[in-house]
């Protein structure tokens, strides 16, 4: 989608994922990857989700979602595009980058998956011990 002045456009990243979303103002709907949200999450509460930032600043059905999500899995991708949402919002309108950082929208969760250390079975257990 090219990007005009009618067009917002932020990025979000949450875990592993990376999402460009667009919000252009006065349609309605969303699609992620070309699809509905609840046909592409296949969860409720994932699809639900995205609509927070919207429900926050009582913009609900005022914007066009369209998002492009890669890496990561479904939750961390619905992470992604709630992020990049809400910041396209504040790029819309100022006014609610206070209300948005009180209730951590605009943070970026930073939890990584640890990395699997050598000598060991994953990133904190142990192989078991044995005296012999």
């Amino acid at each position: 989608m090219p990007a005009s002045e009618s067009t917002f456009y932020a990025t979000g990243r949450r875990k592993s994922a990376i999402a460009r979303v667009w919000l252009v103002p006065g349609a309605k709907g969303a699609s992620v990857n070309g699809r509905n949200p609840q046909q592409y999450f296949g969860r409720e509460d994932l699809a639900a989700f995205l609509q927070e930032p919207f429900r926050i600043a009582k913009l609900e059905d005022r914007f066009r979602v369209r998002a492009r999500v890669l890496g990561g899995g479904i939750a961390g991708q619905a992470g992604a595009v709630r992020l990049g949402i809400a910041r396209a919002l504040v790029s819309y309108d100022e006014t609610l980058r206070p209300i948005f950082k009180k209730i951590k929208l605009l943070t970026r969760d930073p939890r990584e998956k640890e990395r699997k250390k050598f000598g060991q079975k994953g990133a904190r257990k142990r192989f078991q011990y044995t005296k012999r």
